[in-house]
């Protein structure tokens, strides 16, 4: 079932959501050559705990997942696609490094993520960054009230492939609300006009995930969450919550 919400309600997930956007800005900002991903877990805490603020994460089970979520962020490296665990790896000058974050504020979530370069950037991840960026922005433009959202998958499927990128098939965006993960599902590739019809109160979490070899196999890590490109290349993630209005998208976890 999709909860729409309040007025109120969307206002109060902006609070969330604008701790979510502090814990990455920190995050990136502390993000350096030697830098372990376990420190920016703990950057990543901090904020969370200086606003009050909880984590969706720690301690998060979904049904695909053999033990629970360990951290409050998720940091995925290179070929990591998403749910990269935080561990001891210290970071390396040319690492592509995604970093999912959630809040929990007032019984509210908000949840983004982000991608970027520590040191010196390849090119070529500076420009899959680049196209899952103007893909996210993609699918907030389709997020208006009358569309449906086959039209928001159908925008962000059509960056992607335009730049020769792989999707995951059975990973996207979703709903969120009271809870992380909420209904509906939101594909990163679809048909227009198909699917649900967006009214004014959904709130969606949309995140682009772009594998760089341009297939859309992957594989799980033995520790039940890593997801890793099939083929060894890079990827990459970001993502924003965001509302339906009836005078447009409002990006909840705008940085």
């Amino acid at each position: 079932m999709v909860e729409l919400k309040t007025d109120t309600s969307m206002d109060a997930m902006y609070e969330a959501g604008q701790v979510v956007g502090q814990a990455l800005t920190a995050v990136e900002k502390a993000a350096d050559v030697g830098v372990s991903l376990l420190e920016l877990d703990e950057v990543a805490r901090g904020v969370l705990r200086g606003a009050g603020a909880s984590s969706p994460f720690l301690g998060y089970r979904p049904t695909f997942a053999t033990t629970p979520f360990p951290a409050v962020i998720c940091a995925s490296v290179n070929d990591a696609i998403v749910h990269g665990i935080p561990n001891d790896y210290r970071l390396r000058d040319g690492d592509l490094v995604s970093i999912d974050c959630g809040a929990q504020l007032g019984g509210w979530a908000g949840d983004s993520a982000i991608s970027f370069t520590v040191g010196a950037a390849r090119p070529e991840d500076v420009q899959m960054i680049e196209t899952a960026e103007r893909a996210l922005a993609a699918g907030i433009d389709a997020a208006v009230v009358g569309n449906r959202i086959g039209d928001i998958a159908h925008a962000i499927g059509s960056v992607c492939r335009a730049g020769g990128y792989g999707i995951m098939d059975d990973f996207g965006g979703h709903g969120i609300g009271r809870r992380m993960h909420e209904d509906p599902p939101v594909p990163n590739e679809g048909r227009p006009g198909r699917g649900l019809a967006l009214r004014h109160g959904m709130v969606l979490a949309l995140e682009p995930m772009l594998i760089a070899g341009g297939t859309d196999r992957y594989r799980e890590e033995p520790d039940g969450w890593t997801l890793k490109t099939a083929d060894g290349s890079r990827a990459a993630h970001v993502e924003h919550t965001v509302a339906i209005t009836d005078t447009g998208p409002r990006v909840l976890t705008a940085r």
